[in-house]
C-alpha cells in the first residue's frame, strides 16, 4: 500500500510505516493540482491541513482507502463524500488532547492574575501592583461546551481547584465525574467561564454570537481553542467593550485561512485585513490573550499525534 504524505510530521510517523510494510512517499511542496493528477496511484493520505480534500480531489483519487489527518478535527475534508466513496477517515484527537487542557488553563489562569499585562509593564519599568492584583479560579462556575476529548481533558486539569465544572453538549450523557452535564438554560444562568471545545460544523459555525452571548444570565471569562470560526469577532470585541465577557483567551480566530497556517492571506499570498478593527481591538486589549493556534501543538503532542494515526492505521489495514 502507497501512502502519500503531504505535511511533515514527527519522524516516527514514516518510520514505523515502513517498518509495517508500507511505502511512503512525500510532497509537501507541490500544489493542489499537481497532487491531484497523481493521487490515483496512492492508497493513503497523511496531512494536517495543507489544502482541503474536496469532492474534485476526492474522485481523482480513485484507488484512495484511508485518508489520515495528524490533528483532531475532519472539516478540511468533505467527510460525507469520502465515507460514500468507502474511505476510512483517521484522526487524532487523543494525540493533542492533553496539550490543549493544559493551554487552556494556563490561559485561564494567565487572565485571571493579568500576566501578560503584567509582564509588559515590568519591562517597561513600571511596578504597578494594585493595578494587577488578580482573582481567584477557586469557587467559580467553569462551563464547558463541547464535552469531547479536548473538553474532557480540560475537565481533568481542573480537579486541583475548588470549583464547580459544568458541560454543555448535543450529545447526550457525557458527562462524568469531572463535569456535570446541564443544559444549555442552566449553562447560561450559572457559569462565569466559558471553554469553547467544539469541532468545526455547520451547527457551530458562528455559534458565539452576540444573541448567545447575552443569554448569559453573568458576566464570563471566555476562552476558545476549539475553531475560530465558531466565535463571531464582531460580537465578541462588543461583549469585551461591555463588560459582558471580562476577558478572552483565543488560540484561534476566524480570519485563519482554512489551512491553519496563516492569518489574514489571500490566495496570492498577499496581507489582506490587519487593519480590521476588531483584530485590532484584540491584540491592543489588556483583558485579551492570543496565541497562534498551538493549544494543541506541543513537543509532545506532535509525537503524541503521529503515534496515534500509526497505531489507527496499523489496527485497520495491518
Amino acid at each position: 500500500m502507497k501512502i502519500l504524505h503531504l505535511d511533515t510530521n514527527h519522524e516516527l510517523l514514516i518510520n514505523q510505516l515502513n517498518d509495517l510494510g508500507f511505502t511512503n512517499h512525500e510532497d509537501y511542496t507541490a500544489s493542489k493540482e499537481t497532487i491531484e493528477a497523481k493521487i490515483k496511484t496512492y492508497q493513503g493520505i497523511i496531512l494536517r491541513s495543507r489544502f482541503t480534500i474536496d469532492k474534485q480531489f476526492l474522485d481523482a483519487a480513485t484507488n484512495l482507502k484511508f485518508i489520515g489527518r495528524v490533528g483532531a478535527g475532519l472539516e478540511n475534508i468533505d467527510c460525507d463524500y469520502a465515507e460514500k466513496k468507502g474511505i476510512k477517515l483517521i484522526a487524532a484527537p487523543e494525540g493533542n488532547r492533553n496539550a490543549v487542557g493544559e493551554h487552556t488553563l494556563g490561559m485561564l489562569l494567565s487572565l485571571f492574575n493579568k500576566l501578560n499585562k503584567a509582564d509588559l509593564e515590568v519591562r517597561q519599568g513600571k511596578w504597578l501592583r494594585e493595578d494587577n492584583r488578580g482573582i481567584e479560579l477557586d469557587g467559580k462556575t467553569v462551563g464547558i461546551i463541547g464535552y469531547g476529548n479536548m473538553g474532557k481533558a480540560f475537565s481533568k486539569k481542573l480537579r486541583g481547584f475548588d470549583v464547580e465544572v459544568l458541560c454543555y453538549d448535543i450529545k447526550e450523557q457525557v458527562g462524568d465525574t469531572n463535569a456535570k452535564q446541564v443544559s444549555l438554560n442552566e449553562f447560561q444562568e450559572k457559569v462565569d467561564v466559558v471553554s469553547l471545545h467544539t469541532p468545526q460544523t455547520p451547527l457551530t459555525l458562528n455559534m458565539i454570537d452576540a444573541t448567545f452571548i447575552n443569554q448569559f444570565k453573568k458576566s464570563f471569562w471566555f476562552v476558545n481553542t476549539a475553531r475560530g470560526k465558531s466565535v463571531v469577532t464582531k460580537d465578541l470585541v462588543s461583549a469585551l467593550k461591555s463588560k459582558k465577557v471580562l476577558g478572552a483567551g483565543l488560540d484561534v480566530l476566524e480570519y485563519e485561512k482554512a489551512s491553519f497556517e496563516n492569518l489574514f492571506k489571500n490566495n496570492s499570498g498577499a496581507s489582506t485585513s490587519l487593519s480590521n478593527p476588531d483584530f485590532q481591538y484584540l491584540i491592543n486589549a489588556q483583558n485579551v490573550i492570543l496565541s497562534p493556534h498551538v493549544a494543541g501543538w506541543s513537543i509532545e503532542s506532535k509525537e503524541k499525534l503521529a503515534q496515534t494515526i500509526v497505531d489507527k492505521i496499523k489496527v485497520e489495514f495491518c
